[in-house]
């Protein structure tokens, strides 16, 4: 009798046991993480009576948690992968909208300007026209400080999201060892566990990696470049610090005793990651190539624009005030040199930042993101200067061995890109020489622009006559002849020009400075045609070139980083699919469970019932 009542005891508890556990699986339904638990039962060993064992009941054997291993790792790692590309995606659609929107972008306010050059080739004399270069000028100048804001915006909130990021790291890598020390040595709770998977797949998403065990227990957390985060109860530390170069910018480090390591994308995958990449292979170039833009306009348009003359009958001065390159000492510097940088060749300028070092008296020049030798020559004197990448730098003050500095040619020139005039009548639109013909010409020649082979030297020394002896012959102040083919170039004195139709004998045309209030317009049309001059990379690319490639560059990485997010995120939903296919909590399986451990659960209490009824039954007899 107490053999009947202790097996159904221990089949009641048993049962209401295995009862939690489901009611325990129903609640948790939503638990993100969460794992379904099964009840593992086994029977009681049994009592020797003589003529064979008989069997003491039921026990709890085990409560497991129902995992596939391989589907985690799956997921945690898709996990990461996808943070890393979702992030990318988001900022980098960011930077697209940003340069492709007509209203935000450079190719409105740049199309704007140069059509304002246009029209005035057309007129101008019309103070009107002069008036609208000056505003689209600008306009344009301020186009390009907005769009370097809000670059500049963009790489401050990737500072601030690497700042957040290293806070959550170190608290999800602080629990995880925690985590690891409770459940190392003992039967883990599965609550415990599940708690532990989560706050890894946690951590991946921040940094990439993986998650490998350890002695079955512990969880040992990696990066993506395989930098150790959690191993064991010991967790390291992320810091964020300043830049050496340029402390207003962000950096991380993997800190540790003595020391720490800077990681940068190829170290972190995840949100930091995605980050990461965002500002070295997104943001970064786009801004440097605007600024090329900026320094490459500057140049050339000053360049066109010194060529002409203006309303004053002065040669044209600056229009654009040119960026410079900056340049940044590396703040563990300890020597005395201050260097300064100007654009020497703005066409062999690349936008790719370039450091200097010193090192055996002598400086070397590599290029800042990829680590490559570039070009170097000269001394660094004024008369002698540093040439790099269409850089001249000079120094003066001592440097010391190891001493860095980071040139950057055209990082921030979109940002200070301005006009530097403000009179209209100063914009240069003649050419600072003029070609008439003699009012008693008899042929049909009409002389076309004077162009100057020198651009340094426009004027030509003194005025020239050019007189036609007959239509195959020429002299210039009386010398020659020379021969004269129709349409071809007549040249002297540094000066060139053709003529259109065919000159009569003793048509004379005279050569000679423009003059003031001059409505010549042979310098706007040179102006006008400033953005399809090939005078970048070398000469083979031009303005409106280098304009439509950023748009266009820009447009296809965040266009490939969108589909990448998009892929990985049908295979993140397969993982976690897999994952909850095995681990999540079905309803229909829980219920059936509930029912037949309810049934069970009855089935048990019968038996006490029935051995309580047998108890009584004795004691009723040895009463009577």
């Amino acid at each position: 009798m107490s053999n009947v009542l202790s097996t159904g005891t221990s089949a009641l508890l048993a049962f209401q046991r295995a009862l939690s556990t489901v009611s325990h699986n129903v609640a948790n339904l939503n638990t993100p993480g969460y794992s379904r638990q099964r009840v593992d039962f086994a029977a009681r060993n049994p009592t020797d009576v003589g003529v064979g064992h008989i069997g003491q009941g039921t026990r709890i054997q085990d409560i497991n948690r129902v995992v596939d291993e391989l589907a985690n790792a799956r997921l945690i790692d898709s996990g990461g992968e996808l943070a890393r590309l979702e992030q990318l995606s988001s900022l980098s659609s960011r930077v697209d909208s940003l340069m492709s929107d007509p209203a935000t972008g450079i190719t409105g306010a740049w199309s704007g300007f140069f059509d304002s050059v246009s029209a005035l080739s057309a007129d101008p004399s019309a103070s009107a026209r002069r008036q609208d270069l000056l505003g689209q000028a600008s306009a344009l100048s301020a186009r390009f400080q907005q769009i370097q804001g809000q670059f500049d915006q963009l790489s401050r909130e990737v500072d601030g999201g690497l700042r957040a990021g290293a806070d959550e790291v170190n608290r999800l890598a602080s629990e995880i060892s925690e985590l690891n020390a409770k459940i190392s040595g003992r039967k883990a709770a599965p609550d415990l566990l599940d708690r532990r998977d989560q706050l890894v797949g946690e951590l991946v998403a921040l940094t990439g990696g993986s998650a490998v065990s350890q002695d079955g227990t512990s969880v040992n957390v990696f990066t993506a470049g395989g930098q150790a985060l959690v191993v064991g109860t010991q967790a390291s530390r992320l810091g964020a610090v300043a830049d050496p170069y340029r402390p207003e910018r962000t950096q991380l480090v993997l800190e540790s005793p003595g020391q720490a390591s800077r990681l940068d994308e190829r170290a972190l995958g995840g949100r930091i990651g995605g980050l990461l990449e965002f500002r070295s292979q997104i943001l970064d170039p786009a801004q440097g190539e605007l600024g090329r833009v900026a320094l490459g306009l500057a140049h050339s348009f000053n360049e066109a624009h010194a060529r002409g003359m203006d309303q004053y009958g002065d040669m044209g001065g600056e229009f654009f005030r040119a960026p410079t390159p900056k340049v940044s000492a590396h703040a563990g510097n300890t020597g005395g040199a201050n260097l300064s940088a100007a654009a020497s060749d703005p066409g062999a300028i690349t936008g790719r930042d370039v450091v200097l070092q010193w090192r055996d008296g002598a400086w070397s020049a590599t290029d800042a993101t990829s680590g490559g030798e570039l070009a170097l020559t000269g001394s660094g004197t004024a008369d002698d200067p540093l040439l790099v990448a269409g850089v001249s730098i000079t120094f003066d003050g001592a440097p010391a061995s190891g001493d860095r500095f980071l040139v950057q040619p055209t990082a921030h020139a979109a940002g200070v890109l301005d006009v530097a005039i403000s009179d209209p009548a100063r914009i240069a639109a003649a050419a600072p020489m003029r070609v008439e013909a003699d009012l008693g010409n008899v042929g049909s020649g009409k002389p076309g622009a004077v162009t100057a082979a020198d651009p340094d030297n426009p004027m030509p020394a003194h005025p020239a006559t050019i007189e036609f002896i007959d239509g195959d012959q020429y002299t210039v102040d009386g010398a020659g002849p020379y021969p004269y083919v129709p349409g071809e170039t007549i040249h002297a004195n540094g000066w060139s020009f053709t003529l259109d139709g065919a000159p009569g004998p003793g048509d004379r045309f005279g050569i000679g400075p423009t003059g003031a209030g001059s409505s010549d317009n042979g310098n706007a049309l040179l102006l006008a045609a400033v953005d399809d001059l090939r005078g970048l990379d070398g000469g083979s690319q031009s303005l409106n070139g280098a304009i439509a490639g950023l748009t266009t560059s820009v447009g296809s990485a965040a266009r490939q980083a969108g589909y990448a997010a998009e892929a990985q995120g049908v295979l993140h939903t397969q993982a976690q699919a897999a994952r909850d296919s095995v681990s999540g909590v079905n309803l229909d399986e829980e219920a059936a469970n509930m029912l037949r451990l309810q049934q069970a659960y009855q089935a048990a209490a019968q038996i006490i019932a029935t051995a309580d009824s047998m108890f009584q039954t004795l004691l009723g007899t040895v009463r009577r």
